[in-house]
């Protein structure tokens, strides 16, 4: 698949790694949160809540730019993940911060963020070969 000038394939690389590290910081920083009550029960927890949301509003962010340099044809070639989901799930944390809930942030951590990262490593392997 082509996507353009050598800058803008390196603007997909960097789109990929970034999204790939944040993936793994996410996974490091809430390794210790086994439910949604972890995060509301304690300042700790909430702060760790806090930041978990802007992670994924990050993460949200990136899949929305990539969407935009690959002319909107990368994403769906890996049709097992909703990526329009995970768009929203942006939108939701950036615009609806103050209604979050700890149990979809939660849920978002344990069962989207794994599968995400093997979309991600997937298609760095698919188009970045070594």
């Amino acid at each position: 698949m082509e996507y353009g000038s050598s800058e803008n394939l390196a603007m997909v690389y960097e789109t990929l790694t970034n999204i790939a590290r944040a993936i793994t910081t996410l996974q490091e920083r809430t390794a210790s949160v086994s439910s949604a009550d972890d995060f509301i029960s304690s300042p700790q927890g909430m702060e760790k809540l806090d930041a978990a949301c802007m992670v994924i509003m990050a993460i949200g962010e990136s899949i929305k730019n990539l969407d935009k340099l690959t002319n909107k044809e990368l994403l769906p070639t890996y049709p097992e993940i909703d990526w329009r989901g995970l768009m929203g799930v942006r939108d939701i944390i950036a615009h609806r911060y103050f209604q979050i809930d700890a149990e979809a942030v939660f849920n978002i951590l344990k069962e989207d963020i794994p599968s995400l990262g093997k979309a991600i490593s997937f298609f760095l392997n698919d188009l970045f070969p070594d």
